[in-house]
């Protein structure tokens, strides 16, 4: 099946999802918002989006972007009446694969259609469409959506069935926070010794040693500039999320079990609404 309405709902307008909204108008869809807090909704309606009371009800095809699987199954519920034959709904949400299979299935019950699509960067890069999307979930409905990867993404790829691509953003998110925690250790350990900051930069990003974090955080922490682009606390709950997985196949995670307990010294002193690279201040706390 192909989709030929530009007619998208979103569901959720935080960081992510005000950011999926945003680059959805810029290129000429007609976006129906909704979000528990309606005046997250207002800067979205000034640029042209709709207000619905339910865009699962007024639109084919709805993007979900909300902080965990509890709190998508949360919000159908709360939607449900919306929920009819035909919809199909991209979650954007970082899950629980097992919980997000478990989702696709109940779904599929009621006709509904559903991919698991987490985002592979920033609201910031999002807003730009500079990101990947890892996609879960029945092959024909991926390819019914390539117009919208095109639009979201600079790279988007299929994983397999629902679930996949959870599974897949979780080991990506591995991967990337032990970069941003590397960095920033390493940051540390350069002041510490009496190294410049911005030459260390410099240095790193022009070495064997270079990452793209380096790019997206490293002035950010140079500069204690956490304005938020993805939440400390977010990647928290990324953690705790992959610990449990990586458990229940009997596999420890000791870097990440490292990286857990320097984030959560961070949100007990007080940075979990702050960006992600505020990582580096829990090297004052250590101090």
């Amino acid at each position: 099946m192909t989709f030929h309405s530009k007619t998208i709902g979103v569901v959720g307008l935080g960081l992510m999802g005000s950011a999926l909204a945003r680059r959805l108008i810029e290129h000429g869809y007609r976006v129906h918002v909704w979000n528990r807090s309606r005046e997250k909704s207002e800067p979205l309606v000034a640029l042209g989006a709709a207000w619905s009371d339910n865009p699962l009800r007024d639109c084919d095809r709805a993007i979900v972007s909300l902080y965990t699987t509890d709190v998508v199954e949360e919000v159908l519920e709360q939607l449900n009446d919306g929920l009819h034959a035909g919809l199909l709904l991209i979650d954007t949400t970082t899950g629980e694969p097992k919980q997000t299979a478990a989702l696709a299935a109940k779904l599929l019950s009621r006709g509904v259609r559903y991919l698991d699509a987490p985002i592979s960067g920033s609201s910031e890069q999002t807003r730009r469409g500079e990101v990947s999307v890892m996609v879960g979930g029945s092959h024909d409905d991926f390819t019914a959506c390539a117009d919208l990867w095109s639009v979201l993404s600079t790279k988007t790829f299929h994983c397999g069935p629902c679930g996949s691509a959870a599974k897949m953003k979780l080991v990506s998110n591995l991967v990337l926070g032990l970069n941003r925690a590397a960095l920033a250790e390493g940051f540390a350990f350069a002041q510490a010794i009496g190294l410049d900051l911005a030459a260390t930069l410099d240095v790193l990003r022009g070495s064997m040693a270079a990452s793209r974090i380096m790019d997206t955080k490293g002035r950010k922490m140079i500069e204690r500039d956490y304005t938020v682009q993805a939440k400390l606390s977010q990647h928290l709950k990324d953690l705790h999320l992959m610990l449990d997985t990586a458990e229940a196949h009997g596999l420890s995670l000791p870097l990440t079990s490292t990286h857990a307990g320097l984030l959560q010294l961070a949100d007990n002193a007080g940075l979990g609404e702050a960006d992600n690279s505020a990582i580096f201040d829990v090297y004052r706390v250590l101090s």
